[in-house]
């Protein structure tokens, strides 16, 4: 049975990502900075244990790392959690709580993830990035760039993991504009609905006992580049 902790697992993709791990089987830990949600979510059944985790505490790596010992060790570690604004005036409030989030707690959870699995013979780790990170957008300039960074970081510890042969490997999933509360406070065109995950969703294991991404977004594994849409990547697997 396979293990898999997701972080940011309140809304969005990353709660849709549960239901589906759910319904498959999975042993999952959820993570996320609203408890009720969380409570709830374990409530409706399932193989299913909670955190709260603040991506912006200093203590959240500790955390996700006790999370995993309770399940009893884990394979498979999905970063979701994120933040994101139009700021067409560039309030630097909101570019630097979007930089706090993003860049600073994002590089918090996903190295503690890394040195988690390397001490623990390796995995999977996946990472929810976007597409502004390939192309900025003008209205979210510290959202883009954060972005950005997400993706060039997840490159390095993919090289890094091939170098010290830590045995992990790495999905940079970066979707396009999808119809979470993140993007409730403006309009954007081609939204895709989070429910579309389930309906485009591939089987769970393969003949070789992997676990397959719950998405038909793209990404990238290691060196291999993937963009939302391009149905010849959505097969990746959580090896």
């Amino acid at each position: 049975m396979k293990n898999a902790i997701i972080v940011g697992a309140t809304s969005g993709i990353g709660l849709e990502v549960a239901r589906i791990m759910r319904s498959e089987g999975v042993n999952i830990g959820v993570a996320g900075r609203r408890e009720d949600r969380l409570h709830k979510f374990a409530e409706e059944g399932g193989n299913v244990v909670w955190q709260r985790i603040d991506v912006t505490d200093e203590n959240a790596g500790g955390l996700l790392v006790d999370l995993a010992e309770r399940m009893g060790g884990v394979d498979t570690i999905l970063l979701v959690s994120g933040i994101g604004s139009q700021n067409r005036d560039l309030d630097p409030g909101i570019e630097i709580a979007t930089a706090e989030t993003n860049v600073v707690g994002f590089t918090r959870m996903i190295d503690a993830a890394f040195n988690y699995l390397k001490s623990h013979g390796g995995g999977h780790i996946g990472a929810v990035s976007s597409i502004a990170g390939t192309k900025g957008l003008g209205i979210a300039p510290a959202y883009s760039a954060t972005k950005r960074f997400q993706n060039t970081y997840i490159q390095c510890l993919a090289q890094l993991s091939a170098m010290t042969r830590a045995n992990i490997t790495f999905t940079d999933i970066r979707p396009g504009f999808v119809d979470t509360d993140l993007l409730r406070s403006g309009n954007y065109p081609m939204l895709i609905r989070t429910d579309d995950c389930r309906r485009l969703a591939p089987q769970k294991t393969r003949g070789d006992n992997r676990l397959a991404l719950p998405f038909a977004c793209g990404g990238m594994e290691n060196d291999s580049q993937l963009h939302l849409g391009k149905s010849e990547y959505s097969n990746k697997t959580i090896k």
